[in-house]
Parts: C-alpha cells; sequence; structure tokens
C-alpha cells in the first residue's frame, strides 16, 4: 500500500527527469504533493516531456550530467529519496557504443549514490534492468536467480546492483532496486535507431508503412505500463519494512507476449482509428545481436514484501498506449 505522508512534502530528486519514465514520476510525485528536482543532461531527455511539471511551483530543473559528481552533490542538497532513472539505454547502443555506456550507466551512478550519501539522502531507488538476467533461460524470471550478461547494458545494470548493495553495507543508505521489463506508455520516444518496440511499431503503422520485426517474431517479452513502474516507485518509497529495504524486485506484470503477437494486437488497435491500417503486413530482419529470447517475470517477491498488484494488463496498456500516440501525433 502506498503511504501518502512519505511523499507529501518530501524532496524527491528523479535523475533522468526529462525522459520516459523519469517525467511520468515527477508528474505523479508533483501530483502527490512532493517537492521534485528533475536532473537530465538532455542526450535522450526531452524538456517537452516536463511540460506539465514545469507548471507546479514545487518543481525545479537542472540541466545536468551525471558524470559530474559536482552536479550530482549540488542536485542531492537536501533530498529525502532519490529516484534514479539517469542512464544510457538500449542494448544495440551499447554494443556499437560501451564506452559512453559504461561512463553513464557505472561512473554516473556511483557518483549519484555517493553524492546521496555524502548529503544524507534516506533512500535510494534506481532502475534496474531485465537485461540483468542475461543467457538464464528460466521461466519465470526469479530475482535471486540470473545468468551471464549478453550485452555491456546488461552489464552495467548489473554493476549498478551490486554498487547499490556495496554501498548499503558499507554506508548505510538505504537501497531499492526496480529490474524493469519492457516498460512501455505515453511519451516513449520513437525517435532513432534505439526506439523501443512498441512505439517504433505505432508510429511506423501511423505512417501506413511496414515495421520490420528482428527476427521471427517469436521472441516474447513481460511489456510493463508505466502505470505498474510508476506504482513500484511509490510503493518503493513507502517501505516500512526493514525486510522489504535493500532488496531488487521484478518490476512486470507476470505475462508473456510474443512480439508477432505484439505487432497483431497494435496494428488491430490502431485499425479502429484507421481501417486502411488492418491490411498492413509486417517485414522481418535479422535478429539483434545479444537480444534475449524470452523474457517473464515472477512478481511474486514485489507482491509479497511491496504489496504490489500490476493495475495495468498488457492488452489494457496497449490501449492506453495506442490512443495517447493517436492523439499525440496526428
Amino acid at each position: 500500500m502506498i503511504n501518502l505522508k512519505k511523499i507529501e512534502n518530501k524532496k524527491i530528486l528523479v535523475t533522468g527527469g526529462a525522459g520516459f519514465i523519469g517525467s511520468n514520476l515527477c508528474d505523479k510525485l508533483l501530483e502527490l504533493g512532493a517537492y521534485v528536482i528533475s536532473l537530465d543532461n538532455y542526450i535522450t531527455g526531452d524538456i517537452k516531456n516536463l511540460s506539465k511539471s514545469s507548471t507546479y511551483k514545487n518543481f525545479t530543473n537542472i540541466k545536468g550530467d551525471i558524470r559530474d559528481y559536482k552536479v550530482c552533490r549540488n542536485a542531492t542538497k537536501g533530498v529525502d529519496y532519490v529516484l534514479h532513472h539517469a542512464a544510457l539505454g538500449s542494448v544495440p547502443r551499447s554494443i556499437d557504443d560501451p564506452v559512453t555506456t559504461d561512463q553513464i550507466n557505472i561512473g554516473g551512478f556511483v557518483n549519484i549514490l555517493k553524492a546521496s550519501v555524502d548529503n544524507n539522502v534516506k533512500r535510494f531507488i534506481y532502475a534496474a534492468s531485465s537485461s540483468t538476467y542475461g543467457d538464464s533461460k528460466n521461466l519465470p524470471k526469479i530475482e535471486d536467480e540470473i545468468g551471464s550478461p549478453l550485452s555491456p547494458y546488461a552489464l552495467t545494470k548489473y554493476v549498478n546492483e551490486l554498487y547499490a548493495n556495496l554501498f548499503n553495507q558499507t554506508y548505510g543508505i538505504q537501497t531499492v532496486g526496480l529490474r524493469y521489463f519492457n516498460v512501455y506508455g505515453k511519451r516513449q520516444s520513437v525517435n532513432g535507431p534505439y526506439a523501443a518496440v512498441i512505439p517504433k511499431f505505432i508510429d511506423t503503422l501511423l505512417n501506413l508503412d511496414s515495421p520490420t520485426i528482428n527476427g521471427d517474431g517469436s521472441f516474447s517479452r513481460d511489456f510493463t505500463h508505466i502505470e505498474n513502474v510508476v506504482q513500484m516507485n511509490l510503493l518503493a518509497i513507502s517501505i516500512e519494512n526493514e525486510k522489504a529495504l535493500n532488496q531488487v524486485y521484478n518490476t512486470a506484470v507476470g505475462e508473456r507476449t510474443t512480439i508477432l503477437e505484439l505487432y497483431n494486437i497494435i496494428r488491430d488497435l490502431l485499425s479502429n482509428y484507421n481501417n486502411e491500417i488492418s491490411n498492413i503486413q509486417v517485414k522481418f530482419g535479422k535478429a539483434v545481436e545479444g537480444d534475449v529470447p524470452h523474457s517473464l517475470a515472477s512478481i511474486e517477491k514485489a507482491k509479497l514484501l511491496l504489496d504490489y498488484k500490476p493495475r495495468v494488463k498488457t492488452y489494457e496498456g496497449l490501449e492506453k498506449t495506442v490512443k495517447w500516440f493517436y492523439e499525440n501525433t496526428k
């Protein structure tokens, strides 16, 4: 259960606040009465994502880079909670540029974590990743059973978990890691070669083009709507049970959808807005190097320790997302 007293009037830093997930968090925290600081360098974030948050008097926007420790130190002053979402995402991008991925995802992570310690931040909540499960073939994915990383990105996110645990043991800061499983929803970027599959499908179909699936479409994912991710962050802030702290939790729905099934659902939903879309066929391309074939989360740990219950299941989430993109890209 979310304890709103843990949020109201608290000072909360959201790194990567101008990003897809970060901006949704900023909006919700402000709505619940928190004082919110967004820290973003705008490499992948967009100032437009903060248009709603910027209307609140208790919102502060800082343009800065987590690779600069001084920036991190200044941003965490007087902060009660840090929600760390600044990172360079994408498995393919990390393979193309492992150096920058490492600098931001590990070096930047340590900077913001140490700054949080130095400024006596109560709790450090961070975006972990389902990519940490690597080559493990076990389904569903259980937090304590991981494999070897399959990409530089996956490795950096696992190192984040190790650092968070180390900092808790060494410096006493409370940490909570949220392993996100294929998050989607409003404001997710459709631009660039590393755009996520759902907004890319939607954008391509709205332009009456044929999307390309990497591989044969049989790979599957636990697609997780942004509202579930926001809920998990709020629960992580609200934790009072010490046994639930300093843990890592799968943040997902517990449902598996193949990429081809996903395409068919999105095409059918968009056909309600434009019947021409119903006849568009998908194309198949080469599978992505380092891609995990199947992903399905066990959410039992989050249910038990956080009282987590996914509010938005897969089909409903896709309905919401398709509607938002249609209304905002016309």
